[in-house]
C-alpha cells in the first residue's frame, strides 16, 4: 500500500482551520489533516502565507476532482503531485 498525500492550498489560516474542521467528516478521514504555514519566499508576515492542508491517503480512496471542489470553497486549490 502506497503513502498517497493531497496537499491543499489556502489563502488564510482562518480558511485552512475551518477547511480542517469540515474535511474530516466530509470525507470519511481516518487521520487528522496535517496544517502547515507556507510562508512565501524571503517574508516572515503571517499576512504573507498561505496555509497547506495535508491529507494521508493510503488507500488511495480520496478523488482529486472532489478535493479540487472542496478548496475552491475557501478559494484554494489543489497540489498536483
Amino acid at each position: 500500500m502506497s503513502d498517497v498525500r493531497h496537499v491543499l492550498v489556502l489563502p488564510d489560516r482562518d480558511a485552512a482551520e475551518e477547511a480542517a474542521e469540515v474535511i474530516r467528516d466530509r470525507f470519511g478521514l481516518d487521520e487528522e489533516p496535517q496544517l502547515v504555514r507556507d510562508a512565501l519566499a524571503g517574508e516572515d508576515d503571517a499576512e504573507d502565507a498561505q496555509w497547506l492542508l495535508v491529507l494521508t491517503d493510503p488507500g488511495e480512496r480520496l478523488d482529486s476532482k472532489e478535493l479540487d471542489e472542496f478548496a475552491g470553497e475557501w478559494d484554494g486549490w489543489r497540489e498536483e503531485p
